[in-house]
């Protein structure tokens, strides 16, 4: 068959592989330990400095545990730094459980509303079958976040602490699948029978409605009843005590969250062709929030972006940034660099994929959010940065890692910042019309 590999193919394979000795050797290294051990490149590992000169973390890192908040977590994080100024705490967390469990009430709607909106596509549309395929997902978008803070306030982490099922959400999250795409099945289908109108529009949503109440039910059973009122009292790191008295979530996150949350966009380096700089774009159903704004990306050049991180940080604030998290990193040394793992130098080929190729050959996309706490700056340029993960204080140093500037342009996506600091020129063009982006694009990737 023409195309297939033939004996003679493999006879010359295997002679390739046999002719150079230094396959051999990195086969008896590679056979008996992990691939990143041989391949750590160890003076980009011993030059790594992980000092900075800009430095705001002295607070404890965070757990998401076996869950895909990170999100939640990074913007939780950041709100933090003013709660704990506001209340003279050395350490405080917002609830993450209490905000999660809105996002997946609030996403369930968010999906059904989808679902109504293309009955009318066939079961094998794309955009359906993507739908069908991403529910119930842990992962979000700075916009995200934002709409749940509005609408269903926060609380402190004592209000409504973590569950078996917020910091291990697999089991759960299949059961809301299941939910869901059974209800989708059922909308699909009462749509067949009453067609397109205002009644049988009305007759969908009662079947959401019912839908909906199965879905608060196991979440209320999984991560508890989140609070509509509670009492607040604390004692500070001055040992002054000190009483709010009851609140409710949107009254606590109105004291305490001290940022200006509106005033923020979300700035990303998308470098593809398709991907014009200086442009706003949106992604086809990608939020959580019916009625809450879009989520929207500026595009920008990744040097702007670098810019305007370091000069937060250096005015006192932290970043929330987006990344494709597992690309080139250690965890146990805390280290994130472009060149961290020689891999040509392994297996005897290059990689030359740039971020847009990768971008556009599905070999990178954004996987995680986190923190920047610091930076390291030189003649007003950005040599490396801190930054605070969600994943507990065993590796690193305690849960804070080090980036090196050329990780930063190869695998950062996206960061949020406050317009404000914007160019006049960009400024102006936010409130244009986004180019909206498929569904299943990269960008979106993070909400997945």
């Amino acid at each position: 068959m023409d195309g297939a590999i033939t004996p003679a193919d493999i006879d010359a394979l295997r002679k390739e592989f046999a002719r150079d000795p230094a396959y051999r050797v990195v086969q008896n290294a590679v056979t008996q330990t992990t691939i990143d051990d041989v391949a750590l490149d160890r003076e980009i590992v011993v030059r790594t400095d992980h000092t900075v000169s800009h430095l705001l973390d002295d607070w404890k890192v965070t757990n998401q545990k076996s869950s895909g908040r990170c999100w939640l977590f990074a913007g939780l994080n950041l709100l933090r730094v003013g709660a704990m100024q506001a209340m003279n705490l050395k350490d405080f967390e917002f609830s993450q459980n209490h905000i999660m469990f809105w996002d997946k009430l609030e996403r369930a709607n968010y999906f059904i509303e989808a679902i109504i909106d293309t009955a009318s596509r066939d079961g094998d549309d794309r955009t359906v079958a993507y739908l069908l395929d991403e529910v119930s997902n842990d992962g979000g978008q700075w916009n995200m976040f934002v709409a749940l803070v509005k609408k269903h306030g926060l609380v402190p982490k004592q209000a409504m602490p973590e569950t078996q099922s917020s910091s291990a959400t697999q089991r759960m999250n299949e059961i809301v699948r299941r939910v869901l795409r059974q209800g989708a099945r059922d909308i699909r289908a009462l749509h067949g029978e009453l067609g397109s109108n205002a009644d049988a529009l009305e007759s969908l949503r009662d079947r959401k409605k019912e839908i909906l109440d199965v879905v608060h039910r196991v979440l209320s059973i999984h991560l508890g009843t989140p609070p509509d009122k509670f009492v607040w009292q604390w004692t500070d790191k001055d040992r002054v005590f000190h009483r709010d008295g009851e609140l409710t979530p949107q009254e606590f996150a109105s004291k305490y969250v001290k940022l200006p949350l509106d005033e923020y966009v979300c700035l990303v380096h998308d470098p593809r062709p398709s991907s014009p700089v200086g442009r706003t774009f949106t992604v086809d159903r990608l939020g959580n929030v019916v009625g809450g704004a879009p989520v929207t990306y500026l595009n920008v050049e990744v040097s702007l972006m670098k810019q305007l991180a370091m000069r937060t940080i250096v005015s006192g604030e932290p970043v929330w940034f987006g990344c494709d998290v597992g690309k080139m990193m250690r965890g146990d040394v805390g280290i994130w660099d472009a060149k961290l793992y020689d891999h040509e130098a392994v297996y005897g080929t290059s990689f030359d994929l740039s971020k847009s190729d990768r971008l556009m050959f599905h070999e990178s996309q954004m996987t995680h959010a986190m923190l920047f706490t610091g930076v390291d700056v030189t003649d007003d340029i950005p040599g490396r940065w801190r930054v605070e993960n969600s994943w507990g204080d065993k590796d690193a140093d305690q849960g804070f890692y080090t980036m090196n500037d050329s990780w930063f342009d190869e695998y950062v996506f996206e960061i949020a910042v406050r317009r404000n600091l914007l160019p006049p020129a960009l400024a102006d063009v936010l409130g244009e019309p986004p180019i909206v982006l498929p569904a299943w694009d990269p960008m979106g990737a993070l909400a997945r």
